[in-house]
């Protein structure tokens, strides 16, 4: 477990990442300090960032909602591809119904939305 980490240690840390950044190539062997000091830095700038900044999972509804406008689909054309009806599908969107094993599963192979998000 990390040390809790401030802000300026915070600041340190990107300034110096930006700086190996630029020193290190992706030819860089894997056991050259700068690239052990680079992984260390990001460490430090994910840990106060997941502290301060964590932003979570997001919610099952904005997953389908995103993939359908990415796909261009409208909710009778998400019917189509889960094999259900639209007026299920609205049951879904609002927290009506829960989502059943088969929606599930074609909501992660055909929507390709992760599991965790689909089982919170």
């Amino acid at each position: 477990m990390m040390k809790s980490v401030t802000h300026k240690e915070y600041i340190a840390a990107n300034i110096r990442l930006e700086a190996l950044l630029k020193e290190v190539g992706n030819d860089a062997p894997e056991d050259d300090p700068r690239i052990i000091e680079l992984l260390e830095v990001s460490d430090i700038i994910e840990h106060y960032e997941e502290m301060h900044f964590s932003i979570g999972l997001p919610t099952l509804k904005e997953m389908i909602e995103l993939r359908m406008f990415e796909m261009g689909l409208k909710r009778k054309d998400l019917a189509t591809l889960l094999n259900t009806s639209a007026s299920r599908v609205s049951e879904y969107l609002n927290g009506k119904r829960e989502i059943t094993l088969n929606v599930a599963k074609a909501l992660h192979q055909k929507l390709n939305i992760d599991s965790d998000i689909i089982l919170q």
